[in-house]
């Protein structure tokens, strides 16, 4: 019985202990990385993510994680104000930051964090000074270069001429994390260039998936003419032998997309084959990947493992050759969906499978609640720290999703949707096409359009007035246009206003 309270005291006191550490919070952005591009999951034959494996065992993989816009500025936007782009405004790569924008940094700040922001900021405009809700400063113009980068650190321009990104940007951060007092929290965005194209992985990864079997997609040959290049075989679903589609109603913008900038036919203007593109993706990511790991290290071996929420996920999704596209904008499955793992022994049991739907808006409410703060009135994301705490709280079961025509790649339209648990509606909106609705369940590619479909006339009816009820309900009724300053980047009307 001694024994016993003996016990019962020591795990008490470990509890106490640990719940006096200060509560840090790592956030840690990849950039264009696809939600099933990790080892665990299976999807990309040979691609080896230890550390990502271990952090999903060690920790939460957020299963149904998506964003509410599937693009650098407005996604990053949405994270740091819990904001969807409507509201937030920063709606394209170009949309100017409205002053009165107030991000989640800030408030910690407020309560006594030191805060640290290291990597790709891409919001607003290109610029790379310091933004408001951060105590130390890191970043670089624009989408910034893989090697020998010119970063400005709080305010001054600092050229490495050797080093590869995603090293240096992690270099700094652990430096940074080393100085602080470990008395106080402290709150680290890290923001990778990685997996942005074009792809160039460090030298020491280059060349390791040279032979890397492809999987090429089901759907990648539906939307293919008598002058496409066939990168792969497997044109038919290999489980079934045959791809159920419905090709008259896939959009035409998708079938028109095939030869552009982000279809497999002239992906990037034809400066890269697909074989390589592929590859050579899979081997950027690996520098990520030890990214992960390092920080992690360095957090165990300096015992702040236990109290430090750490997040991974991507701004957006990727296609590779789904229907023909790459690149992301859509809201195809692999380009809404996103990575997201979560660790924080405190709070967080090993190999935790959330499955609930969670989006981009939800991360800054769940940062704060973390660290003891309220949502605050604007953000219109909820905390799921409850859901990682194994608790049962009600939740949402659908995410909404919006993207806005640009004018550099007007291939895309804008488009409105919501997915559920079993159906995706699409609303593309501006273009004489046709609308989508998916039974994900039956027809997990989307490629089966069932929008004509007399039984599923009911459902689609009340998932396009859902659609329109979030706009509604959320000020959204209105397609925010911005000043256009570049000349067009389209390869039909390139070089002109």
């Amino acid at each position: 019985m001694r024994f016993l309270s003996i016990i019962l005291l020591s795990i008490l006191s470990q509890t106490a202990f640990a719940q006096q550490k200060p509560k840090n919070v790592i956030f840690i952005l990849a950039d264009d990385h696809r939600y099933d591009a990790m080892g665990f999951m299976g999807k990309f034959s040979g691609l080896q993510t230890p550390n990502l494996d271990k952090m999903a065992a060690k920790g939460a993989h957020i299963q149904n994680a998506f964003v509410s816009t599937a693009l650098c500025s407005p996604s990053r936007a949405s994270i740091l104000s819990g904001q969807y782009a409507h509201t937030h405004q920063v709606v394209d790569n170009f949309a100017p930051l409205p002053p009165t924008t107030k991000f989640f940094p800030s408030y910690l700040q407020r309560a006594g964090y030191k805060t640290a922001f290291l990597g790709k900021w891409h919001m607003g405009n290109g610029d790379d000074a310091p933004q408001p809700g951060f105590d130390y400063w890191l970043s670089f113009k624009g989408q910034g270069v893989y090697y020998s980068p010119t970063f400005n650190i709080n305010g001054k321009q600092v050229t490495h001429k050797d080093g590869y990104t995603t090293d240096l940007l992690t270099d700094y951060a652990i430096e940074w994390m080393g100085k602080q007092d470990k008395n106080k929290p402290f709150f680290v965005y890290l923001s990778h260039k990685a997996v942005h194209a074009d792809f160039q992985p460090a030298k020491r990864h280059a060349g390791v998936y040279k032979d890397m079997p492809i999987h090429y997609p089901a759907s990648m040959y539906l939307t293919k003419s008598d002058t496409s290049k066939i990168w792969g075989t497997n044109a038919k679903d290999p489980e079934t032998g045959q791809v159920k589609s419905n090709l008259k109603d896939m959009p035409n913008w998708v079938k028109n997309q095939r030869y552009s900038w982000h279809g497999v036919d002239y992906l990037y203007h034809g400066s890269i084959s697909f074989n390589d593109f592929y590859r050579q993706y899979c081997e950027t990511l690996l520098g990520v990947d030890e990214s992960v790991g390092r920080v992690m290290k360095y957090l165990e071996d300096n015992g702040l493992a236990e109290n430090t929420l750490v997040i991974y996920m991507g701004d957006n999704g990727f296609s590779f050759g789904e229907r023909g596209l790459i690149d992301k904008r859509h809201a195809y499955e692999e380009s809404m969906r996103v990575p997201m793992l979560m660790s924080c022994p405190s709070v967080i049991k090993p190999r935790t499978k959330l499955t609930n739907v969670l989006q981009n808006i939800d991360i800054a409410p769940t940062i704060l609640a973390y660290a003891g703060l309220t949502t605050p009135a604007q953000m219109q994301g909820k905390s799921f720290l409850p859901l990682l705490k194994g608790e049962k709280i009600p939740w949402k079961d659908r995410a909404f999703y919006e993207y806005y025509w640009e004018y550099d790649f007007p291939q895309t339209p804008t488009m409105f949707a919501v997915r559920t648990d079993r159906y995706k509606y699409i609303f593309n909106h501006g273009v004489w096409d046709a609308n989508e609705l998916y039974d994900l369940q039956a027809d997990p590619m989307e490629i089966n359009n069932l929008i004509r479909s007399p039984e599923h006339q009911t459902i689609a009816k009340d998932l396009r007035d859902q659609v329109w009820g979030w706009l509604e309900s959320t000020n959204g009724l209105q397609i925010p246009l911005k000043r256009i300053q570049q000349k067009r980047n389209d390869h039909i009307y390139k070089g002109n206003y």
